[in-house]
């Protein structure tokens, strides 16, 4: 069955190339549910799904007659891969739209410290803190040490952290918790300051 769409697909593709019109409306007639659902389940947006769909049989049309169709097989296939590249293309338009601008703001959010670079001096308070921030960890009981290492210095999952120290996920988890209220204690007991400034 499959197969035999497949080359009835074909088949059209090649009479509406050579000039019958009602052979794209056969396809499109088709495969539009298929390609449809496929874009609306992404955008997840009726009315964008229906323009992007319109814009995916438009750019169908325009590249089966420049010749720029070279599937041999799965037409549904190429129509889907048009429809992705152009709901890639959206989303692309929409994040560069939605950038930041300077004239929405009273003051100048481009002279900010956080958009400077980094100068000798926030270096050097950001290795204070660091360092700062390691002697606390040794202050904490050996298991809740070990998962804060583990987690922050290592990088490891609660799953793989459960696995090496041979406890469940919950009681990493556990573990982890009862670190950062401990070192939340440390922290106010000794009145530092762990940030720039």
């Amino acid at each position: 069955m499959f197969s035999t769409i497949t080359s009835d697909d074909n088949l059209l593709v090649q009479q509406f190339i050579n000039g019958d019109q009602s052979a794209i409306e056969t396809l499109v007639g088709r495969h539009q549910h298929r390609v449809f659902t496929y874009i609306v389940l992404i955008v997840k947006n009726q009315q964008l799904a229906e323009d992007i769909f319109q814009d995916t049989f438009i750019k169908v049309i325009r590249s089966l007659k420049t010749g720029k169709y070279t599937e041999n097989g799965k037409f549904v296939s190429w129509v889907l891969r048009i429809a992705h590249n152009l709901i890639i293309d959206h989303f692309r338009k929409e994040k560069l739209q939605n950038t930041t601008s300077n004239e929405d703001s009273e003051y100048d959010l481009f002279n900010s410290p956080r958009f400077s670079d980094e100068n000798i001096e926030d270096q050097l308070v950001f290795e204070q803190i660091r360092s700062d921030i390691r002697r606390l960890i040794d202050e904490l009981p050996d298991d809740q040490r070990q998962v804060i290492i583990m987690r922050h210095y290592l990088g490891l999952s609660f799953k793989e952290i459960a696995e090496r120290t041979d406890v469940s996920i919950n009681t990493a988890l556990g573990r982890m918790r009862y670190a950062l209220i401990n070192l939340r204690k440390i922290i106010e007991k000794n009145n530092l300051i762990l940030t720039k400034i």
